[in-house]
């Protein structure tokens, strides 16, 4: 009786908390891997990196149905190429940065909307293979993802701003050669994982029907994003049609969402591609954005700038080695896990698998959480270093007490187990007011 009766005081507080009546949606077993990843790196890389500016849109404006109108005259920017020589690059140094990091997939701007291509391609000769450099960097990133067991992904813009006969009246002939260089990217790198298309708030003429179905032919086991589908006057990215399977956030956390995929793509520094003294984020900051994201059910793309000469730069790496000590910890409570069953607030995010409930919690100094009960039995509350941690559910109240002594800078995360499968648990809205 009395579990009977705290069960109903905890729906009694659901309910007046604005739950949603809806459990996690399934995974898809296409997409299996990726909702367990959870954390990958985006790298935007080029020639551009030459002038510390930001990628495609540095460029002045060639095309004016394109949107860019940046300071870098067309005849500096498109021969930036000729001194493009990233001696110091190293695949397996990128792919290793990355899985230090606790990173589960690697996603290259292979062709950026600037028109450059990173590979060995037939189809338009403004490629690396016609820089000083003279090697194909898809193909050796390729193969360095793999051998450090990570998951590939191909970042490909659709729309390509140097094309004179991008959405013009000859925008089939830009067509047929954007979809060549699709067509290379899908077939000649082995298996890809994902492919991530970019969108410019500008009239999508991509072919998109023939452009999916191509992915969807070469690499039938890949995720793709959203980007292809938007459309003009589309000001989120949060739709998603039934070709596309996850959308895509920008330098922001997307709001809680259990039902369809998401991915929240944000730079380590301020801009995409390397900036010279760039301010980047702490490894606080990032294990935070980490797993409020996860906390929302949504996965983390984290992007990096590589220097002109090929290599990331060590402070940046030195955050992200910090970021992977703190998974190499903490990992459990976000790799393979749902987000919820709270909603992340800024001093809680909580994830969830099998019958266990991780919160993670920052900003409460005194240790001291409240939260809407749990519609469950907490069998057991401790730290994952195994320290026992108070955890009562009362009055359809949760109070966490964590000892002081036991808080983490970087956020400290709490395991609860219970007496039911979480992700039975409808998502549970927790107001600001909860926490005093």
């Amino acid at each position: 009786m009395k579990r009977i009766i705290i069960l109903l005081l905890a729906l009694i507080s659901l309910a007046a908390s604005g739950a949603e009546a809806k459990v996690p949606a399934p995974t898809n077993d296409r997409m299996a891997w990726w909702h367990e990843a959870r954390f990958g790196m985006f790298i935007h890389y080029g020639p551009v990196s030459l002038t510390g500016q930001e990628i495609s849109w540095s460029r002045a404006n060639s095309n004016t149905n394109c949107p860019n109108h940046g300071a870098t005259p067309v005849a500096v920017y498109d021969q930036l190429y000729q001194q493009f020589n990233p001696t110091n690059f190293n695949a397996a140094d990128w792919a290793g940065v990355a899985k230090a990091a606790g990173m589960k997939y690697v996603v290259l701007t292979a062709k950026h909307c600037d028109g450059f291509l990173l590979w060995d391609s037939k189809v338009d000769g403004y490629n690396i293979m016609h820089t000083p450099f003279r090697r194909d960097l898809c193909a050796e990133l390729a193969a360095a993802v793999r051998q450090d067991g990570l998951r590939l992904g191909w970042y490909f813009s659709p729309m390509d701003w140097r094309d004179p006969d991008f959405r013009t009246e000859r925008n089939a002939a830009f067509v047929a050669r954007m979809q060549g260089e699709l067509s290379e990217l899908l077939n000649n790198y082995g298996r890809i994982d994902v492919m991530w298309f970019d969108w410019d708030s500008c009239e999508p003429l991509y072919d998109q029907a023939n452009t999916y179905a191509m992915v969807k032919k070469f690499q039938p086991q890949a995720v793709i994003d959203n980007r292809l589908d938007l459309r003009h006057g589309d000001n989120d990215r949060m739709m998603l049609s039934p070709l596309a399977d996850y959308y895509t956030p920008e330098q922001h956390i997307g709001a809680y969402d259990d039902q369809r995929p998401w991915e929240t793509c944000m730079t380590l520094g301020t801009q995409w591609s390397w900036k010279p003294n760039d301010p980047i984020k702490s490894p606080a900051e990032v294990v935070g954005i980490l797993c409020s994201t996860a906390g929302g059910d949504g996965n983390l793309l984290l992007d990096v700038g590589p220097t002109p000469d090929g290599r990331i730069e060590p402070h940046q790496v030195e955050v992200l080695q910090q970021v992977g000590a703190w998974l190499a910890v903490n990992g459990e409570a976000i790799y393979g896990t749902r987000g919820g069953p709270w909603k992340p607030t800024k001093q809680i995010t909580s994830t969830r698998k099998g019958r266990v409930i991780y919160l993670h919690v920052t900003g409460v100094p005194d240790g001291q959480v409240k939260l809407p009960a749990l519609p469950a039995k907490i069998l057991s509350a401790t730290l994952l270093s195994g320290e026992k941690v108070e955890a009562l559910q009362q009055a359809g109240k949760l109070v966490v007490r964590i000892p002081v002594a036991a808080l983490n800078p970087m956020g400290t995360m709490v395991k609860l187990e219970v007496d039911r499968p979480a992700l039975e648990i409808p998502a549970i809205d927790v107001r600001p007011a909860k926490h005093k």
